[in-house]
């Protein structure tokens, strides 16, 4: 592996190429916000109030899903203060936005902005890093998970990610309001609560078949986009003990429509270097990573990122590799020989785990 590099280090070489105007925020960005607002709603209304066919049902729920994880998208983008620079407006903002996630604001922060962005791809302090085999030992499901054969175990992870992000969110929850003033843990209760109770009101006012379409089937397709990106983002790259985004993140590659509809989420070595900036100045940035830095920037279409993850363990071996530990199989992480996903050698670990 390269020497590493704080992401600081890389924005304080990039930062004197950019105009002042790029680290402005930009509330235009909310017309998205509002378009999925009135999608959502509407189609509520339209399942709520009319026994449609079940074809149309379908479409519904599958354009829900879409909002629900566009919406997503912005509450990401707004509770890093990239939209609006108000506390309350920001916050009031960015929990419409994660509604449909039932992710409140301050949980959010915490999770996300102060411990994974700090400590991204740290082993033990960022929430959202993989195990690493010392971890996979001490944990039973996971070793039951890994005793399935791998088409098995490759199908259910991919499906689990139509679960991933509400349960991990969940376990954030558990996780983290410990850590809170106890004088702010009923906001947060409260902001976590809330959404929940709005889905289960919804569930006795239109009953439980279209709720299923209303709601259920939404929220898993959500999870399924949303948990695409957020697997592709680090899933792939060496855990860091310095946080070097151009080692520990990645960026895919989507059509232009698609970015559109996800406020460039798709950037995210970008965001990982600037995450008080707007995405929509985020192919700026690019650039000038490119420039500077080609040898160390890591891009994959995302179809094949998701190829790469089918096939390939989620289990860390020497920080730098991945590895199936009943196969004894290991695999390099980005920048340190993954190519395709294919095993790079056999290493005898067998007496390890």
């Amino acid at each position: 592996m390269k020497e590493l590099h704080s992401f600081g280090w890389y924005a304080s070489r990039i930062t004197p190429n950019l105009s002042k105007d790029v680290f402005k925020p930009v509330p235009a960005r909310l017309w998205g916000g509002f378009a999925y607002l009135l999608i959502v709603v509407t189609g509520f209304l339209a399942i709520g109030l009319f026994d449609l066919h079940m074809v149309l049902n379908i479409v519904i729920a599958g354009v829900l899903g879409a909002s629900f994880a566009g919406m997503g998208f912005l509450g990401h983008e707004i509770l890093h203060g990239t939209v609006v620079k108000k506390s309350w407006l920001r916050n009031f903002l960015g929990a419409v936005a994660f509604w449909p996630l039932s992710t409140g604001p301050r949980l959010w922060r915490k999770w996300h902005n102060m411990n994974h962005h700090v400590h991204t791809q740290h082993d033990e302090k960022d929430p959202d890093a993989w195990p690493n085999l010392e971890k996979f030992v001490q944990n039973s499901f996971l070793r039951a998970i890994y005793r399935l054969p791998f088409g098995v175990r490759a199908f259910f992870s991919f499906l689990s990610l139509s679960i991933q992000f509400t349960i991990h969110g969940t376990m954030m929850f558990i996780e983290y309001i410990k850590d809170f003033n106890p004088k702010n843990r009923p906001a947060v209760l409260l902001q976590t609560v809330l959404p929940w109770a709005t889905w289960i009101g919804l569930l006795f006012w239109i009953g439980p078949i279209k709720w299923l379409f209303a709601f259920l089937i939404p929220l898993l397709i959500a999870n399924f986009i949303v948990m695409s990106y957020i697997s592709t983002n680090h899933r792939l790259n060496p855990l860091t003990s310095v946080n070097d985004p151009l080692a520990n993140s990645l960026t895919v590659t989507v059509p232009k429509w698609v970015n559109v509809l996800h406020f460039n989420f798709s950037y995210h070595t970008e965001h990982h270097l600037f995450p008080s900036m707007s995405p929509k100045y985020y192919p700026i940035v690019k650039q000038h990573i490119k420039k500077m830095w080609p040898e160390r920037y890591h891009e994959m279409k995302m179809s094949k990122a998701m190829k790469a993850l089918w096939n390939t363990p989620r289990i860390y071996f020497k920080d730098n590799e991945l590895i199936d530990p009943h196969k004894q199989y290991t695999f390099g992480t980005l920048g340190n020989g993954l190519a395709s996903g294919k095993p790079s050698h056999s290493d005898g670990l067998k007496k390890t785990v």
